[in-house]
């Protein structure tokens, strides 16, 4: 381990109390990753989406959900029930010394109990109170319904996304799955709760935010909205590329191997550019007439896209493996890549080399499993993983026990209870 390895994160020294289902969990694993002391609050049997699959070994258990073992990384974990007395005793106990409370419950839910920013702050001026939900706590839309897939509609991306006319007429949207509208979401929360904790360093004050899914997925149409308010044009679908007012030369191109190479080489072409594609072509005896000095006119490359693209382009990439022609055409400057599936990466030299993978021990079962690791590496407090995703109520005793105080008797009778 090198001596920055074995510094403190970034955020050492933050207590964050976590009440996030599926929708926010990212944003507390991003807080614990950098060092932040994150306890993840769940209801006693614990949260629902540890019924969420794939599971370990395909055993369905709560304790097996690979899905939220990633997504708790670096968290302690407790189990509180909000709606009893008792509970909400607690976790007012808890708050009082914490940094940050961030939870994704319904509008109005923790109001309802009495654990309302409002209500906590007059026992913590200091405390940052993060509310992330599918449409914000107010507004005519706060009571919807949500799931990711609505998020992608709602949000204007899935109408960027999918196959245009030319490869298939009248297609549907398309958006992809895998939590992207949460990941989002819990993007901006993260960005928020970080610049109110800068805020309170020079304030002293701690401040409630309200933040949006919707609102986070409609900030992230990039091009979509300025090109209908400055320019009047509506971006179209273009088939596996960024849309685009008008149609633009495709991207994707199929390999020898069967696999397919992204070469990005509409809207770069120009005399320069069309010499040394033909230099990359004519390595391997397939420039075809990009050697003709009529490519000197720009006039001439444009009326002849489609067939340096779709001819010549398309012929060299299906003459070889994916990966070949991905590597000869970086070492010339060419902004072309393999299209991976996600468990190539794991054999990847690059990530390799940064150390990108990481090794997360399961003592409990006595073995270490692989989880993708940092964007960032800091040289002075580093990112990391501390321990694998908390099991069911497995810091109960270490925090309501140690920390507040509360026999190990007490401790039982509360699980009886049902509280925790």
């Amino acid at each position: 381990m090198s001596d920055a390895e074995s510094l403190p994160g970034p955020l050492a020294g933050l207590r964050i109390l976590e009440l996030a289902d599926e929708t926010g969990q990212f944003c507390g694993k991003i807080l614990g990753d950098l060092g932040a002391d994150v306890v993840k609050i769940e209801p006693p049997g614990g949260e629902p989406n540890r019924q969420i699959g794939p599971f370990l070994d395909d055993i369905p258990h709560p304790e097996r959900s690979l899905s939220f073992w990633y997504y708790n990384t670096s968290k302690g974990g407790i189990t509180l029930n909000l709606e009893t007395v008792d509970g909400r005793q607690l976790f007012m106990r808890l708050a009082a010394t914490a940094d940050v409370v961030m939870e994704t419950f319904r509008p109005g839910f923790l109001a309802s109990l009495g654990l309302d920013y409002e209500s906590l702050r007059t026992q913590n001026p200091g405390l940052i109170s993060c509310a992330l939900t599918p449409f914000g706590q107010t507004g005519p839309w706060r009571d919807y319904l949500s799931s990711d897939l609505l998020h992608m509609a709602a949000g204007g991306e899935m109408a960027s996304s999918g196959y245009d006319e030319a490869d298939v007429p009248n297609a549907p949207p398309i958006a992809p799955g895998g939590g992207n509208a949460w990941h989002t979401g819990c993007h901006f929360a993260y960005m928020a709760i970080m610049a109110a904790l800068v805020y309170r360093t020079i304030t002293g004050q701690g401040q409630h935010i309200d933040a949006s899914i919707h609102e986070g997925c409609a900030l992230t149409t990039e091009a979509a909205i300025a090109n209908y308010i400055y320019r009047g044009e509506v971006v179209q679908r273009q088939t596996g590329r960024h849309h685009a007012a008008n149609p633009t030369p495709r991207t994707q191109f199929r390999a020898k191997d069967g696999t397919y190479v992204c070469a990005l080489v509409g809207g770069r072409l120009n005399p320069k550019y069309v010499g040394e594609l033909a230099d990359l072509l004519d390595s391997y005896g397939m420039a075809g007439d990009l050697r003709d000095p009529k490519y000197q006119d720009q006039a001439v490359i444009a009326a002849n896209t489609s067939h340096i693209i779709d001819d010549l382009v398309a012929k060299f990439i299906a003459s070889l493996p994916a990966e070949e022609i991905y590597h000869a055409a970086q070492s010339r400057g060419f902004t072309w890549a393999a299209v991976r599936a996600p468990e190539e990466l794991l054999d990847d030299p690059h990530l390799r080399d940064r150390g990108f993978w990481k090794e997360v021990e399961h003592p409990e079962l006595g073995r270490s499993f692989l989880y993708p690791g940092e964007a960032a590496i800091y040289n002075g407090s580093p990112w990391r993983i501390s321990r694998r995703a908390p099991l069911i109520g497995e810091h109960n005793s270490e925090i309501l026990g140690d920390e507040l105080g509360l026999s190990r008797g007490e401790l039982v009778l509360l699980a009886e209870n049902g509280v925790i």
